[in-house]
């Protein structure tokens, strides 16, 4: 007789994570259902287990079935970065569209605690910090003098947009110092390498909250990160690589392309298709590939549309779409940067945030009439940055606003711009972020002529009018 089926949740407020980890990991030896194992296990034992095959063995993915969801408070948007840039783990944070900062809340980093450059650093961030709230009451006033509500808009949804749309804009003041909250849902394997990276940054701020973190988790799985430590190879890095010449600070950003394609794989087409003749026929790869190039257009174009033409809105594409790829070296504003990071399934290199590059103006800044105060500010900011940066270059990072420009190289394959593209150009994005992703889209459509179709945003808009819309100026 069949044995019956048997789908259940191993209840985390009843076995801790380190538990239930041991659990998984048992059923490849034992013949027992999942709660008969759990049923047999003490936080003890389950210490025992992990560490004589996670930590003495090295079956690492056992960790993987540990959990935690951390709740971390009141750290800055330079600290979140460093957080968020862990593939393997979920984030959600302190929104700089629905919320509004106060005037205390940025960070005061310790390597200038008790210098002479100090209070320097607390007047620019007082200056900014005024300077935003007071741009959040003139945009907002202009917004309802000059926007009228559209057809059948009730009070309370017209003043949710303009708030909206308000915050979108004067964001461009927040400096990196700005603190958020971050929830963070991550597997213990991750999360070991998390805490690994936060103890060998550069920033001590960032290295204290991977001590708090570690202490924290530390209390459900005590034994899959306890063997976290700073990392000679990450720590030593920055040092050993670094070219004795820092060429990108003598170029000239005026004039250079903004986005550069490093390497678009033309043959990418080709290659996804016949993966899908892979998939579901019982040929060699050669073989679907060799029948692939040799195909009409019009049968490749029968193959995508089934490929990409029936996507729901919900759906994703098959992973096939993965065998092409594109890089691009970017030059966007911290803003927008701050958005394309949380796209974790790409492969992004951002270099160090700096002034260098130039800073953004908002269009709508400029028509309430802000537009010489906020040039004026961004400006003192370079001025004490350069200050700043002469004793640590890592902390006159906390200074810099969203406004300034940052290098990002990156590189994806065509089912995550597939994604960002669906998800950064839809009308409710942030003009910041819709901007690159719709050039990037361009570019694709180019490279890749048969996928273009489905590469297309359904807005219409494109990157030239956008810029042309919403910013007095890039750089």
């Amino acid at each position: 007789m069949p044995l019956p089926r048997n789908i259940y949740l191993l209840d985390p407020k009843k076995l801790n994570p380190e538990t239930i980890a041991v659990a998984f990991a048992k059923t490849s030896r034992s013949p027992l259902s999942f709660q008969q194992i759990a049923d047999e296990l003490s936080d003890e034992k389950s210490a025992d287990f992990h560490e004589k095959w996670v930590v003495g063995y090295g079956h690492s993915s056992v960790a993987e079935h540990a959990v935690l969801h951390i709740a971390v408070e009141n750290i800055s948007r330079l600290a979140v970065e460093c957080l968020e840039s862990n593939r393997l783990a979920s984030y959600t944070e302190k929104s700089s569209r629905y919320q509004i900062w106060d005037r205390e809340h940025f960070y005061i980093p310790t390597e200038l605690r008790n210098s002479h450059l100090q209070q320097d650093y607390i007047h620019t961030m007082e200056l900014l910090f005024d300077h935003y709230r007071e741009s959040v009451k003139v945009v907002e006033e202009y917004l309802q003098r000059t926007k009228p509500k559209n057809g059948g808009e009730n009070d309370r949804v017209f003043q949710h947009r303009l708030r909206t749309r308000t915050a979108d804009v004067c964001r461009y003041y927040l400096p990196a110092s700005a603190l958020a909250n971050v929830g963070i849902s991550i597997n213990a394997r991750a999360l070991e390498h998390a805490i690994q990276k936060m103890l060998s940054n550069p920033l001590a701020e960032v290295r204290q909250i991977g001590k708090e973190i570690k202490a924290v988790a530390q209390k459900n799985v005590p034994t899959l990160i306890k063997y976290a430590y700073e990392n000679p190879y990450l720590m030593e890095s920055p040092g050993l690589m670094n070219m004795p010449v820092q060429l990108g600070q003598f170029s000239d950003a005026e004039t250079a392309d903004w986005l550069h394609c490093v390497d678009c794989d033309k043959d990418g087409a080709n290659r996804v298709l016949a993966a899908v003749w892979y998939r579901y026929g019982g040929m060699s790869f050669t073989e679907a590939y060799d029948s692939l190039r040799a195909s009409t257009e019009p049968v490749k174009m029968k193959l995508t549309s089934q490929l990409l033409g029936r996507l729901s809105e919900h759906d994703i594409p098959l992973r096939e779409l993965e065998y092409a790829t594109v890089s691009y070296d970017l030059i966007i504003d911290q803003g927008a940067y701050f958005e394309l990071k949380r796209h974790r399934m790409m492969t992004q290199t951002p270099q160090d945030l700096t002034i260098h590059l130039g800073f953004a103006v908002p269009k709508l800044l400029v028509q309430a009439g802000l537009g010489d105060q906020f040039v004026s500010d961004m400006s003192k900011v370079v001025s004490r940055y350069e200050k700043i940066a002469a004793v640590s270059s890592h902390a006159a990072g906390y200074l810099v606003p969203n406004a300034f420009n940052r290098r990002v190289f990156l590189q994806m394959n065509l089912r995550s711009a597939h994604h960002l593209i669906r998800l950064r150009t839809a009308p409710n994005a942030h003009f910041a972020i819709r901007r690159p992703v719709l050039r990037i889209a361009e570019e694709i459509q180019k490279t890749f002529p048969l996928f273009a179709p489905y590469f297309k945003p359904d807005s219409g808009e494109n990157w030239r009018s956008l810029t042309s819309d919403y910013f007095e100026r890039t750089r």
